[in-house]
């Protein structure tokens, strides 16, 4: 009798073990295929911080593969097309929310006493927290760039602080509103109000903020970039219209515009929110804006002493809310374009500056 039970327990003991070992083995099946398919997007998320608590300013550094010259073979003519390959592509079939609402902005190109160029950006729109990203791309330059988050779901009250809450974050790369890569070149992307582009021949498709990946991951010239631009159809996000600046490393800079779904290319080293191109479109707002980059670049020759009183014409030209008008200042950054390195003034604070690079 007791051996019958000594051999009851050592088969229900083999019995066991055999069930943990298949249960470990099925884990483990499930961590390398769980590790095959997020990866990548695991490792970037686990870059996702915070640079102080009480500030909605967020760093990335993008680890995943965007798969761009996926992307640029089928293209996108809406926000809803490049939602979808987003949500294909870099969230595995998780729904995301992507809105570019109404933003104004102001954008200047100058250099220091040294010759170093620099690139001038204010973000002006609603409370929205922001997302400094880092991409180093395979077959493309590195960059950096910002992202507003609200385009993709976020708030002041719904913040990417965990890990589950960060998901919708792996869809940067195709949000970016202004950066610079190791090249040098500087992009940034002004709203202006008129009729959305909304190019129609056999070109590939592209919509505003994938373009801006576009010239940051190919472009290394103004030259290049216009060219690039070229030689897709442009759609302006959300029924909107926009303009892009575009520096480069040698001092070049345009204004590049559509004008009934012609591009245009302007040269010039400020934008805000009308059209540049001469004749009867240069109509819009933030003339008030543009009076104040264009009195202080032309005092004095477009050279600044220091990147920090490059920021004091950004604070200058900055948009407190108001009672009629709830969009402010966002962000305000002065990209280097030798070191591809930025200094970033959250919320019109330019007393505390906090500074990224590659």
């Amino acid at each position: 009798m007791a051996q019958n039970q000594t051999a009851q327990k050592r088969g229900a003991s083999r019995v066991i073990k055999r069930i943990l070992m298949v249960l470990c083995a099925l884990i483990a099946v499930l961590a390398i295929a769980v590790f095959a398919l997020w990866g990548g997007e695991l490792s970037t998320l686990k870059t996702l911080s915070r640079v102080e608590d009480d500030v909605n300013l967020f760093t990335m550094e993008y680890k995943a593969d965007y798969a761009l010259d996926e992307f640029l073979k089928a293209g996108a003519s809406t926000d809803a097309e490049l939602v979808d390959f987003i949500v294909r592509q870099m969230l595995k079939g998780i729904p995301l929310n992507f809105d570019l609402p109404n933003l104004g902005c102001s954008t200047f190109a100058a250099q220091l006493t040294d010759g170093t160029p620099i690139f001038g950006r204010n973000f002006d729109m609603y409370d929205s927290p922001a997302l400094f990203v880092t991409t180093r791309p395979k077959d493309g330059y590195a960059s950096i760039s910002m992202v507003n988050l609200a385009y993709i779901g976020y708030n002041s009250e719904s913040l990417p602080t965990s890990l589950t809450k960060s998901i919708m974050t792996l869809a940067a790369p195709y949000a970016p509103l202004d950066g610079v890569n190791e090249k040098g070149l500087a992009v940034g992307v002004l709203q202006i109000k008129t009729t959305p582009t909304n190019q129609q021949t056999d070109k590939v498709d592209i919509t505003t903020t994938s373009a801006i990946r576009l010239l940051l991951d190919r472009a290394a010239t103004v030259e290049e970039a216009v060219e690039l631009l070229s030689q897709y159809d442009m759609h302006a996000s959300a029924g909107s219209c926009y303009h892009f600046h575009i520096a480069d490393a040698k001092g070049g800079s345009v204004i590049v515009e559509y004008i009934d779904d012609e591009m245009s290319v302007v040269q010039g080293d400020a934008a805000t929110n009308f059209l540049l191109t001469p004749g009867e479109y240069d109509f819009g707002s933030g003339e008030d804006r543009y009076a104040v980059l264009r009195e202080t670049l032309d005092a004095n020759g477009g050279v600044f002493e220091s990147e920090e009183q490059a920021m004091e014409l950004l604070k200058a030209v900055s948009q407190p809310a108001s009672e009629e008008k709830k969009s402010s200042t966002q962000w305000s950054c002065v990209y280097n374009q030798q070191d591809a390195g930025v200094e970033i003034a959250m919320n019109m604070d330019y007393e505390k500056v906090y500074t990224f690079g590659l």
